[in-house]
């Protein structure tokens, strides 16, 4: 059966890659104290597929070959499918409480088995089996893949080919009977360094003199000519500081990478799209929609431990029972209900695509989205509130353990009974990341530029909101001819 256990995926990432972090080289990233957290989030992944209480959400039967794959390799086949997606990005939520790095490679395969077919059938290409020969190998070998599309855009005022630098869209600079090369960057490449692939994707709707950029293709994350450079976020260096107190989140984390593409070659056989402009705007808003239907999931998972240690918090505070602390756990709770109902009404009105393959409703799938650019900011706020302001003043871990202050630290730390002040210590870090540091770069942050910024989906709901059929309502009603 072709499910990688945690280990065996932690043994097929261990490979030579050209990492930087800090200015400097990073050698064997998978023992670097920032960087492990993002892999133990993998790992997760791939242990729970291998747990029978979950194995219903966490795998599915493959329609290419017919075997028993991960979810994250699955070709939607039915609504069933869309809202047992949403339904396993939840759970992998409140299992890590981060980002767990997979859903934008599920979601860009997704969007090009469609794209890809169609673009077959207008122009006669054999994208559409390539693909499926290229996924085929992915879900055997139950294979991380990443989904590249964002560039970094230079001047946004200008379009790809009016770029004082080429290289600000990645784009074919040089093709031949083997292949071609390309060169540019694709930034806030959530977990590319734990990916054993890519699926490189344009970044926006392309037009007639702009073929070179109109290009998608899978890559080896270590492919020669690739370089990464490993994001920044707030208070990563506690992950080099003895002891775990102040981490918050010590076990689990997110991962962002800028990575670029310096003349790097791409077989053929790994092509599929090459300068089809008519489609490049298709898949940006398939990926898109599909992404955004996601956060209907994921988010809600990281809001619901959140909203528990907010609970915790406000329990060790001695307040659990005051009314408004509870009318704020409420107001938590149902501004999380809502983000997952519309994760679930976009999965529920999901219709099949020519190709056979299962597509949200792309309407709600960007309202789900509207609502995560500002539901989880409102969330944040309540748990912050909650937790008090000692999760910005809080002295150290090196202070708690200290002999001389330690014990004055415990002393005036204790509340409750029952509620030591290392335990009171572990939720105050604990909200602190999730709603200042590192998780909240996929917490917060990423609710609002994660799967396109907010006016991004009003654009897509202004398109798809179907005034006309809603004024021809109002003249039914009203007799207007």
């Amino acid at each position: 059966m072709p499910l990688k256990t945690p280990e065996e995926y932690l043994e097929s990432i261990k490979r030579p890659v050209n990492l930087y972090m800090f200015g400097e080289k990073v050698e064997d990233f998978w023992n670097h104290p920032i960087v492990r957290p993002s892999i133990n989030t993998v790992m997760k992944i791939y242990e729970l597929a291998q747990i029978d209480e979950y194995k219903d959400i966490m795998t599915a039967r493959s329609h290419l070959t017919g075997e028993i794959i991960n979810r994250f390799t699955h070709i939607h086949q039915s609504t069933d499918d869309l809202i047992k997606k949403v339904k396993m990005q939840r759970l992998l939520g409140q299992k890590t409480s981060c980002c767990f790095q997979r859903c934008v490679g599920f979601d860009t395969a997704n969007a090009l088995y469609s794209v890809s077919y169609e673009m077959d059938k207008k122009y006669k290409t054999n994208y559409h089996e390539r693909f499926k020969k290229y996924w085929i190998e992915v879900q055997n070998q139950d294979l991380m893949v990443d989904g590249a599309m964002t560039d970094t855009k230079g001047d946004r005022s200008k379009r790809p080919k009016d770029q004082p630098d080429p290289d600000a869209y990645l784009h074919i600079i040089e093709e031949n009977d083997k292949g071609i090369i390309v060169s540019g960057a694709k930034v806030h490449q959530t977990g590319f360094l734990n990916s054993h692939r890519a699926i490189v994707m344009p970044t926006l709707r392309l037009r007639e003199g702009e073929e070179p950029y109109a290009v998608s293709f899978g890559i080896d994350t270590n492919a020669k000519g690739i370089t990464m450079i490993y994001g920044r976020q707030s208070c990563d260096t506690r992950k080099l500081e003895d002891g775990k107190l102040d981490i918050g989140n010590f076990k689990y984390g997110g991962q962002e990478i800028f990575v670029i593409f310096d003349n790097v070659f791409v077989p053929k056989e790994d092509i599929f799209m090459k300068g089809e402009i008519e489609y490049s705007g298709e898949l940006v808003n398939r990926f898109a929609g599909f992404h955004r239907q996601s956060y209907g999931g994921c988010k809600v998972g990281v809001g619901d431990v959140l909203i528990g240690a907010a609970a915790l918090i406000s329990e060790y505070n001695g307040t659990e029972n005051a009314s408004h602390i509870k009318d704020k756990l409420v107001e938590m709770t149902h501004l999380n209900e809502t983000l997952y109902s519309c994760g679930i009404a976009c999965s529920s009105l999901g219709f099949k695509r020519e190709a056979g393959n299962y597509e949200m409703d792309m309407l709600l799938a960007n309202v789900c989205k509207q609502n995560v650019t500002r539901f989880p900011y409102e969330i944040g706020r309540l748990a912050e509130d909650l937790a008090g302001g000692m999760i910005c003043t809080m002295p150290s871990q090196a202070d708690l353990d200290s002999e001389k202050i330690g014990p004055l630290i415990e002393k005036y730390l204790t509340t409750c009974e029952g509620a030591c002040a290392e335990d009171r210590y572990k939720v105050l870090r604990f909200i602190e990341n999730l709603t200042m540091g590192v998780a909240s770069v996929s917490y917060r942050t990423e609710s609002m530029h994660g799967a396109g910024s907010p006016q991004a989906q009003r654009i897509m709901i202004s398109r798809q909101a179907n005034l006309e059929d809603k004024k021809k309502l109002v003249k039914e009603i009203l007799e207007i001819e």
